[in-house]
């Protein structure tokens, strides 16, 4: 198992955003993190890369915490976030070589990755560009190919569709399916359920904090006969039937 989130309580302030919050996901797995605006996606993902910590609670990667080993712990997870964060002062390559330096890999493998990952995403010819040159779907790939090319065991992908053209969220699908095919774990958050639907393994469904429900789409629809058959049909109706309450 490489991510157990355990009864997680927290959130920015005193008061709790994440109440009890419970899941895991298996190596070799993509659980797709759901929930509408507010509903503490995002506070899951900053304490398990450790940008938050835990009112309670314990997060293990591979076994181990943030609190037993700082660098192990965070050299497990390659972190895609929502909104593009690049250094404005450094040009593509080096943007490379610190993610390189940074984990500690080889340099000769990590190129040859690299080098493969900005050819898909076209970005081969623009290694002595800096962020202003950048769209913010450049800027996108860019995360993408530094997080891939670390080939950790626990990649956190957060809304990573948005502002990537057709073809580039393909290619990133295709990038997590080969990871996944090495035993990686991959946890995405996304708004996007129809693509979610269709390509993860299990589903935690966050609503107010907490896990209303998680497992396979079969296991959703099963726990929720009523609901609908697609995974859009089931948290909407999920949802609704929480607002009115």
């Amino acid at each position: 198992m490489t991510l157990q989130v355990t009864n997680l309580v927290g959130g920015y302030s005193q008061i709790p955003v994440l109440k009890e919050v419970t899941f895991d996901v298996q190596n070799g797995e993509l659980v797709g993190l759901i929930g509408l605006n507010g509903a503490g996606k995002s506070t899951t993902i900053n304490h398990i890369i450790g940008l938050l910590t835990p009112f309670k609670g314990e997060i293990k990667i591979n076994g181990i915490t943030l609190n037993q080993d700082k660098n192990a712990y965070k050299k497990q997870i390659a972190y895609i976030p929502e909104t593009p964060i690049l250094y404005q002062e450094l040009t593509l390559k080096e943007h490379l070589e610190m993610t390189m330096m940074a984990y500690s890999l080889d340099r000769d493998k990590a190129w040859k990755k690299a080098n493969h990952l900005l050819s898909i995403f076209r970005l081969d010819n623009k290694l002595d560009w800096f962020p202003a040159n950048f769209s913010k779907g450049m800027k996108q790939k860019v995360m993408i190919v530094c997080a891939f090319i670390t080939e950790a065991p626990l990649f956190i992908i957060d809304e990573p569709f948005l502002g990537l053209d057709p073809l580039a969220v393909h290619d990133l699908l295709d990038l997590i399916d080969e990871q996944k095919q090495k035993g990686a774990s991959v946890l995405m958050s996304t708004h996007v359920l129809d693509t979610a639907e269709k390509y993860c393994d299990r589903f935690v469904l966050l609503h107010d904090g907490t896990v209303k429900t998680e497992g396979t789409l079969p296991e959703l629809r099963k726990a929720l006969p009523d609901a609908g058959e697609s995974l859009d049909d089931i948290y909407m109706s999920m949802t609704r039937a929480d607002q009115h309450e």
